[in-house]
């Protein structure tokens, strides 16, 4: 059965997302607090975790960042009062692989907790991928350009993880957003060109070849 992690200090909505989660069939453990949450996440095999932003001790970031040291894999959807895309980045950028709004519809909810997990279980199992001199390994999280370690961001990451899966293919904005930051994602092309040229300005550090071509009007390409 697959197993969910919801971290939510409002008890009251807890037990309702609980509810809804269980009657949909999935097997769901409640933390209230961020140290409990980072104790059932070592103790259980997880399958998705559902983390509020704003909790007494640890905030939801902190407990984003420790989970992603536990587990690279396992999805996390992040709640917050915080809307600005300002918001958003920070979120994402914690390890969070989707955002969603406080008040929130349990429809959506359910509907984001369904993709997410439709999407790791499609996830290729290579554990190396390659594209020219470049090359980042999914089990250890490491990106190489040659020799050169490139220190990356979570979603820095995910969006060169995205990329690689994907050489030589121009890549609609819209396509990225719903692959990389979730299908009901409201974001829009800005964030990803900030992303973008953040990750451009790490793999060309030293002067190397540009990997990452932009497509005007489009998109994106990995391509020599």
């Amino acid at each position: 059965m697959t197993h969910i992690l919801l971290v939510e200090d409002e008890v009251k909505l807890a037990r309702f997302v609980e509810l809804q989660l269980n009657y949909e069939g999935y097997q769901v453990s409640i933390a209230y607090d961020g140290l409990t949450a980072l104790t059932a996440a070592r103790k259980l095999h997880l399958d998705l975790v559902i983390l509020d932003w704003m909790l007494p001790g640890l905030s939801g970031l902190e407990i984003c960042r420790r989970l992603r040291s536990i587990s690279d894999k396992v999805p996390i959807i992040l709640l917050t009062v915080k809307d600005e895309v300002s918001d958003r980045i920070v979120g994402l950028d914690a390890g969070a692989d989707d955002y969603l709004v406080k008040p929130f519809s349990v429809d959506e909810l359910l509907a984001r907790v369904d993709t997410h997990l439709r999407r790791s279980q499609q996830v290729g199992t290579a554990d190396v991928l390659e594209f020219k001199d470049l090359t980042l390994n999914r089990r250890t999280r490491q990106v190489y350009r040659e020799q050169r370690l490139i220190e990356l961001t979570t979603k820095e990451f995910d969006l060169l993880e995205y990329l690689l899966t994907h050489p030589r293919q121009i890549i609609t904005c819209d396509r990225i957003l719903g692959e990389v930051w979730g299908c009901d994602f409201i974001g829009d092309a800005n964030m990803i060109e900030i992303h973008m040229r953040y990750l451009r300005l790490k793999l060309e550090a030293n002067n190397e070849k540009c990997l990452i071509q932009t497509v005007s009007g489009v998109g994106y390409t990995l391509h020599d």
